[in-house]
This record gives structure tokens, sequence and C-alpha cells, in this order.
């Protein structure tokens, strides 16, 4: 298939695009690179720099590629600015989405995919969590990603659209390719490693007073090729319904189980102070996965924590300062 990807040159985008490619599909990769490197995009990918602002240039890339599919990557997603500076944050990712989506439209494209995320549950109701839980978004990030998935119904009302919506929990590791390369960067497993490294004094951890085991939050870490596989297989149910996925591993770890994993693969001592809390942040995000490996048969390939560090190790010892651009 014909599959257009925005955001394509960032971190769960790039690899998406190598297993687009591995499996056959012809790619044009749609990014801004406010946060991409275009060095990240495989070879084998057509790639177009621009922004979902700019509507002439969407419609342009609409009429030279025809895509058949689109898989939307593209957003602000750093939870703790979304707090600071909430009404452009939210603007940006939603209007960008409607102006993706009016142009599918016009183009008589049916097929989409959307990155979604766990923050749309908010602080849980329960553990795991499934997909119908409830929606009760943590941050403006998270709020500005339902909105998109709430307009992805009307659109399938009326111009019958055929969507998946992957809320993902938190992506980690790295292909042989790509990996992460944020700035600034904000995740915590890229985090503990450049202090590994030596390329920062300590690691914060923010807040060690949640009601977890050890005090800090509990998250679920899924691989970013895991991940991206889950798109393939989404891609290729598309057909049948529209539907909505969890992707985590179902198991969650601390903050300080995560550092003390990183310790042993990567043989360095991980400094660490506790921070204050950051707002917008839950104290545990575990995911159900159930109904993605009912339905469409997906089985993470690297379900351990210390598989997921050492793939992210392995990159950045390669690329120790990151992307060369």
């Amino acid at each position: 298939m014909k599959v257009l990807v925005t955001g394509g040159a960032g971190y769960i985008g790039s690899v998406t695009v190598e297993e687009l490619v591995a499996a056959g599909h012809q790619v044009v990769v749609y990014d801004n690179l406010l946060y991409g490197h275009r060095q990240a995009v495989h070879p084998q990918a057509a790639f177009e720099e621009g922004d979902l602002a700019d509507r002439g240039r969407l419609e342009q890339l609409f009429r030279t590629y025809r895509p058949e599919v689109v898989m939307h990557f593209a957003a602000h997603s750093i939870v703790p600015l979304s707090m600071r500076d909430p009404l452009p944050f939210v603007r940006d990712n939603v209007s960008n989405a409607l102006n993706l989506l009016e142009t599918m439209a016009v183009h008589d494209v049916k097929h989409f995919i959307l990155s979604s995320t766990a923050n749309v549950y908010g602080d849980p109701e329960r553990i795991p969590i499934g997909e119908q839980d409830r929606l009760a978004p943590s941050s403006p990030y998270g709020e500005s990603k339902l909105m998109i998935e709430r307009m992805l119904h009307w659109c399938e009302v009326r111009y019958g659209l055929r969507y998946a919506t992957l809320r993902y929990f938190n992506a980690a590791g790295a292909s042989e390719r790509c990996g992460e390369d944020h700035d600034p960067e904000t995740h915590l497993i890229p985090l503990v490693l450049e202090a590994a490294m030596g390329q920062r004094d300590h690691l914060d951890i923010y807040g060690a007073d949640y009601p977890t085991r050890d005090g800090t939050c509990v998250r679920d870490y899924i691989h970013v090729v895991d991940l991206a596989r889950a798109h393939i297989l989404a891609l290729q149910a598309l057909d049948e319904s529209s539907t909505v996925y969890n992707l985590g591993n179902g198991e969650g770890f601390t903050v300080q189980e995560v550092v003390a994993a990183a310790e042993e693969v990567t043989g360095h001592p991980i400094p660490a102070q506790i921070a204050p809390r950051r707002a917008g942040d839950p104290a545990t995000l575990v995911a159900s996965s159930e109904r993605i490996r009912h339905e469409l048969g997906w089985k993470p390939q690297y379900p351990d924590l210390k598989s997921i560090i050492g793939s992210a190790w392995r990159w950045h010892q390669g690329h120790p300062r990151g992307y060369p651009d």
C-alpha cells in the first residue's frame, strides 16, 4: 500500500517506517523536522519536509503521492510543556490533525492510524487499564489526543473512514538504525543512559511519595519495534472495522527499578536525586493489551525490561551525541 507517515522522522515514526518498508509498502514521510531527524528516515522511503499547518502543502502532497492510508505520529508530546502552556499546545495538535483529516476527506482516503497515548486515561480507576475504562486525561497533551480520537468517530460516521487508535504506554528501546534523540529529552530510559554515559551529572526522579512499592511512578515499557509491528497488524485489519488498542507489556516497573536494571545492563553507576513531582504524572499506568493480542495476534518479541534497555544502550553507544544532523 501507499502509506503517508506524518512525523516519520521522529522516534516511533522512523522505526515504524522501517517496518513498513520491510513489509513491502511504499512509504512517504512528511515531517517538519522540529522534533525529528532527516537521518532517521529510511533510505527507501520518500521524504517531504513540511508542516501540517500548511494546507496548500498538504494538498500538493496528496496530489503527488496519492496515499491509500495515513499513519499520524506528528504532534507536540511533551507533557510538562503542555501543562505550562496548554492552549497553543492543544491548538497545534488538534488543528493540525483536523487539517490532515479534511485533506484526506477531499482526496477520499479512507484509512487512518492514530498514534495516541495512555495519558487519555489520566489517573486510572483500575490496573491494568482496558480500552473501555474511563477517559479522563491528566494533561493538555492527553486531552489533545482524546479530542482527535473523538473526531475520528465522526469522520467514520460522515466520510466512511476506517481507523485504528493505538494508545501507547511507554515506548522505549531502539532498532539497529533508529533510537531516541530528543531535545530536550524527557523520557526516562534515555535520561538514565545519559547519566550512565556521564553526559549528565545525575538523574532527577520526579517524586518519591507516590502510592507505589517504592514511592516512585510505575510505568509499562514497550519496545519500540514491538510498537511499530503493531501498526503493521492494525494496517492489515483496517478494512474490517475501526477500533482502539492499548499497546503495552502488561507489567509495570518503578523508576527506581528502571535505574537498577540500567545499572546492571550498562555496568555503570547512575547517580540520582529526588525532585518534586511533575504535574500531570499519574502514579501508575499499566496496560491490558489483551484486545490486540486476541484480535490481531500481536505478541511483544522484547517483553523484558533488560532487553529494552539493552537495545537502547547499544544505540546510544553507537550514537553518543544522537543523530549527526
